[in-house]
């Protein structure tokens, strides 16, 4: 829908949540005791979708219990065709032009509620998470601090989509405040040999990444199609993924990030779905896959992603009451798109579940002021970021909080994902 689309509550043209938007997420009522159930958002407003299925205005055009439920698994398993229903009847129903909602004083009471009054949840019950490294520009960035400008890039980064299997049980939702990981470091960072030393992460980082949720799942051994790939994917969140840059230095190889990785993962409440992205289908900044072309199974028609502006920022006692933002990014810089991403990670018939979660890897661009982590912003700690007089950043001190923020601008409108924040706390003592 386009920006010509009114409804009866009033959004501000900045808002993220306009009815062209939608998205879908959990919460709870701050002032009552009423479970966790599913909602959209609509301007400052959370649409509770249990009290429109017990009102029964979704017309059983589909089984709304689903929303009933502490989490969004069931919903993102209908699959696309249901997805639409939904999104069009809760269109028609926040209207300007649709009675039923707008003229009953009673059912608005029960079904709108200010934002200030909930808590959001996570949005679903992980099973899987998997987090890629498909941005072009960071894969580079990384490979050259690393491993040289001559083997920037691994021998397979070019061919396929790169990922390693993340932690569900440390996704956390935003808002949630994440310690800093103690772990073995390398004594001396120029000669591995000398060992490690135990202590706390000195190089904590933050990667600015969008996660993808999957709807419907596929059967073990049966890989999803490349042409198919969109029907199995619900929609997107902000995703950080904190990273211990000293620990992962000294354990990555060869099997890749672990400890590093695998305390927190920081994603955004609401969930925007595939169709409100839509409008903003864009071409990656990488123009074409033909230097190699992708195999035949990884050959996507129509290769595209999403044009959705990225912001981080920090905020702390040091740089003053304003957050400090440190870049700007866009998930047009993507080299592997998210179905490229899903279908190569069932090529081998890997099992995909309702709620999993896959994220993007860094979102880098060309400039410094579009690299999405501080590792490169500051590369390697070499080219602190100067904020006033006497402060500066080389990584995330504690205390600091991370603030990620994104949205797609259309005419008269934006939709956007809200924020994605977490804290960083002084390490557990020993």
């Amino acid at each position: 829908m386009g920006g010509d689309m009114e409804s009866f509550v009033e959004v501000d043209a900045a808002s993220h949540f306009p009815v062209q938007n939608l998205p879908y997420g959990v919460f709870s009522s701050k002032n009552a005791d009423a479970k966790a159930r599913v909602g959209t958002r609509i301007g400052d407003f959370v649409v509770d979708l249990a009290a429109l299925h017990e009102a029964g205005l979704f017309e059983d055009a589909f089984d709304s219990s689903c929303f009933t439920h502490d989490c969004l698994n069931a919903f993102m398993g209908m699959g696309r065709s249901v997805w639409t229903q939904a999104r069009k009847r809760l269109q028609q129903l926040l209207s300007k032009d649709e009675p039923k909602l707008r003229d009953d004083a009673d059912l608005r009471a029960r079904v709108l509620i200010p934002v200030s009054d909930v808590e959001m949840q996570l949005p679903a019950k992980i099973g899987d998470y998997t987090d890629f490294y498909a941005s072009r520009q960071h894969a580079t960035n990384v490979g050259t601090m690393f491993r040289g400008k001559e083997n920037a890039l691994p021998a397979a980064w070019m061919h396929m989509p790169i990922g390693y299997h993340g932690r569900a049980s440390t996704v956390v939702k935003s808002g949630t405040a994440v310690r800093r990981p103690c772990g073995q470091v390398q004594k001396d960072p120029a000669d591995p040999k000398q060992g490690s030393v135990y202590g706390a992460c000195k190089l904590l980082d933050f990667e600015l990444e969008m996660g993808v949720f999957v709807g419907p799942g596929n059967k073990l051994g049966s890989p999803i199609k490349i042409e198919d790939a969109e029907d199995h994917i619900f929609g997107f969140v902000l995703l950080n993924d904190w990273s211990a840059r000293d620990i992962q230095k000294f354990e990555y190889v060869p099997l890749g990030p672990f400890g590093a990785k695998n305390f927190a993962s920081s994603i955004s409440p609401w969930v925007v779905t595939t169709d409100a992205l839509k409008p903003f289908t864009a071409k990656t900044s990488a123009g074409e896959q033909n230097d190699p072309e992708p195999l035949p199974y990884l050959r996507e028609p129509g290769y595209s992603t999403y044009d959705i502006r990225l912001e981080v920022a920090i905020q702390a006692e040091d740089i003053g009451p304003e957050p400090f933002r440190v870049c700007e990014s866009n998930y047009r810089h993507m080299y592997w798109t998210h179905r490229q991403q899903l279908a190569h990670h069932t090529v081998t018939g890997c099992e995909m579940r309702p709620g999993d979660l896959l994220g993007s890897g860094t979102i880098s661009g060309d400039e410094e002021g579009s690299f999405g982590s501080m590792l490169e912003i500051c590369w390697k700690g070499t080219k602190p970021i100067q904020i006033k007089d006497g402060v500066e950043r080389k990584f995330i001190k504690d205390d600091d909080t991370v603030i990620m923020t994104g949205w797609c601008e259309g005419e008269g409108y934006r939709v956007g994902f809200g924020e994605c924040t977490g804290k960083i706390l002084p390490a557990q003592p020993q």
